[in-house]
């Protein structure tokens, strides 16, 4: 249905030819080598004696030698500083038999292994570099688990890239099936679990999820859990962006619809301005505080910072226009990660609050 995301964007990956200079990795494995710097770098292609290959975990460097590394730039320079130094010669550039195919993941078998568990490079002899994942791209790593509608960058021969292929089903019409069965059946779900009744001490009655809190809650752990039998809780990014932009229509319709008839007259009258006045600084104050601290302390950039100010006071409509106006996901994913606790909150709190009041 959904598909989880981290808590931070992951940093964008880049490319670096560095050569071997550093006598006390020679003889010693790639795969050991970038194995210092965790899961953050692959070496995907390496040049020995003026010849290009791919570059497996158990390749061997030698002095003079060229690799062809994949990973955030400040690991990269980490990496550097291990192998010798910077190349200037581009491997891709060089001549030789090798290509680039990036791969879905759709075949069921395969999901819920990991890119260790599938031995690529031994049965087939590719590297597998990148992991793409809902707009997030990661290097890839043996302990990565895979799901459906993965995306790996796979370098190798054609003939190889051709069994990979046929090996993780990579089937634009599996990848596409908008998997009608398995969203209804989690808004069923949803919305069962949203009526449920929460008690909490102190209060006189039970306060619920409702029709907002149940599905997104039961929406997160599904996209957690990712395949149940021959139920995949995956929704395609053409079927996500379409219910996207018709859930943000509808919204603003019915707001409009139940707002925009007594708009002029309410504010007119009595005390309408003093309470558009208090709405605007109970809106504006918390979203400057928010701001200010996410800005200043986090550092973080003004494209995140809009999905997180837009999550924070659970608004559609600023989020599709930062989506629009910076031409990012970026904040579609800074939204994610702060709107499911600040639904659930405001679900919660809104009907917690009128019990307390109302006891």
């Amino acid at each position: 249905m959904f598909s989880s995301l981290s808590k931070e964007p992951a940093p964008p990956l880049h490319s670096m030819n560095l050569e071997v200079t550093n006598r006390d990795i020679v003889g010693l494995p790639i795969g050991r080598v970038s194995g210092l710097l965790s899961a953050a770098v692959v070496v995907s292609r390496i040049m020995h004696n003026g010849q290009v290959t791919v570059a497996h975990p158990t390749t061997t460097a030698a002095l003079g030698d060229v690799l062809l590394a994949v990973g955030p730039k400040e690991r990269l320079e980490d990496l550097k500083k291990i192998v010798g130094k910077k190349s200037d010669l581009d491997l891709r550039e060089v001549e030789s038999d090798l290509s680039t195919q990036r791969i879905s993941v759709t075949r069921k078998r395969i999901l819920g292994k990991t890119i260790g568990d599938l031995a690529l490079p031994h049965r087939f002899g590719v590297s597998v570099t990148r992991l793409s994942r809902m707009g997030l791209e990661f290097a890839a790593h043996p302990n990565h688990v895979l799901k459906f509608g993965d995306t790996l960058l796979v370098v190798g021969s054609p003939e190889d890239i051709k069994e990979v292929s046929t090996e993780l089903g990579n089937s634009p019409k599996d990848l596409n099936d908008p998997q009608i069965v398995p969203l209804l059946v989690g808004i069923t779900v949803g919305v069962i679990f949203g009526s449920l009744p929460i008690a909490i001490p102190g209060l006189p009655a039970p306060v619920r999820l409702g029709l907002a809190g149940g599905p997104l809650i039961i929406a997160i752990i599904l996209s957690r859990i990712g395949q149940s039998g021959p139920l995949m809780w995956h929704t395609p990014v053409s079927a996500n962006l379409m219910i996207r932009e018709l859930g943000i229509s509808l919204f603003l319709t019915c707001v409009g619809l139940r707002s925009g008839g007594k708009f002029v007259s309410t504010l007119m009258s009595g005390d309408g301005v003093v309470w558009v006045l208090w709405g605007a600084a109970i809106t504006l104050i918390p979203l400057l505080v928010v701001g200010i601290v996410v800005r200043s302390i986090y550092k973080t950039n003004y494209t995140a910072l809009c999905g997180v100010l837009a999550g924070a006071m659970t608004d559609p409509p600023a989020l599709a226009f930062a989506n629009t106006y910076l031409g990012s996901e970026l904040p579609a994913l800074s939204y994610a990660t702060v709107y499911p606790l600040t639904m659930i909150l405001r679900v919660l709190s809104t009907q917690a609050l009128v019990l307390f009041l109302l006891r």
